[in-house]
């Protein structure tokens, strides 16, 4: 802080900076507290940095969050070899102008960050740099410490490996709310055959418990059984089970509260007027971020200019 109380010039970039450094750690690790942490280094090293010789304070912000993302990765990477049962990304509770975002919401989004999950280090840094956050290939080679030459072949690598797995392209976001209130309606009121009616014939559903609480071993397939899981849950735990919506990821989803306290996140991916993909999380040591709202962005925070580039 400036003797005056007002944030020094590293800090306020920092600040300015923040949410969008906070989106980059998490595309790339699918982690709110990994990401967390990721911030925390970031910041002990820019505030060691000699601002006069930064020509572009935001490109290297980027730089260190990038490379502390990718050392995350790896270890995370090992940590996942020995998870309990189906991984998903640690679900966010965002605001609902992030929907607003369709770029943004369609690569914060589970199916999109599990696809992800099927690139190299490298190559999920270059595709979200690139692909989400626009960034030049100069500066992407930079970050990922590779030659810019380099960095256009990983990024085609990337591009085509990920056109080839992606979900379906968005639908209008009025037909999406229109689906999910149907959604919503089938579950509160325990309508398996209005559940059935609104579920893609290939729907899968995914469980993630940590090897803490209960969940799926593996995916679930085909609309008949994923309605016949909802409707065994919701026989199971009654009148005890509570259901609200949120916006989770950027997309329509569910808390489910088991005597107020929340047990299930559950992300819903729309495509054509059905429901084709349901991420549900259990593990109690990825729902402490959903909680409360995360920002994310593309952009410098609003109302926080970003400061002009020193020489």
């Amino acid at each position: 802080m400036s003797h005056r109380g007002e944030p020094d010039p590293a800090t306020e970039a920092f600040l300015t900076h923040r949410n969008l450094l906070f989106t980059v750690a998490y595309e790339m690790l699918g982690m709110a507290a990994d990401a967390e942490d990721v911030l925390q280094e970031t910041w002990l090293r820019w505030a060691g940095v000699d601002l006069d010789t930064v020509r572009d304070q935001r490109a290297y912000l980027v730089k260190i969050t990038t490379r502390q993302a990718l050392t995350r990765l790896r270890t995370l990477g090992r940590r996942k070899e020995s998870y309990v049962g189906p991984w998903l990304p640690e679900p966010l509770l965002t605001a609902p102008d992030v929907a607003e975002d369709i770029e943004l919401a369609d690569s914060l989004s589970m199916a999109m960050l599990l696809v992800l999950e099927t690139l190299g280090p490298t190559e999920r840094a270059v595709f979200v740099l690139r692909e989400v956050f626009d960034l030049g290939y100069d500066e992407i080679a930079e970050a990922v410490d590779k030659t810019s030459p380099a960095v256009r072949q990983i990024a085609h690598r990337a591009r085509s490996h990920v056109a080839a797995r992606r979900p379906r392209e968005a639908v209008a976001r009025a037909e999406t709310l229109a689906v999910f209130e149907a959604f919503q309606r089938a579950i509160q009121t325990g309508d398996l055959q209005g559940l059935v009616d609104i579920l893609a014939p290939g729907v899968v559903a995914l469980s993630d418990g940590g090897g803490i609480k209960q969940a799926m071993p593996r995916p679930i397939v085909g609309a008949d059984k994923v309605a016949n899981l909802f409707a065994l849950l919701l026989d199971t735990v009654g009148a005890e089970l509570s259901v609200e919506p949120a916006q989770i990821n950027g997309s329509p989803g569910l808390f489910l509260r088991l005597d107020g306290v929340l047990d299930m996140v559950v992300a819903v991916r729309i495509d054509e007027g059905l429901v084709t993909g349901l991420y549900s999380v259990r593990n109690p040591e990825k729902l402490s971020h959903v909680q409360r709202e995360t920002a994310v962005s593309r952009r410098a925070a609003p109302g926080r200019p970003s400061p002009p580039p020193l020489r």
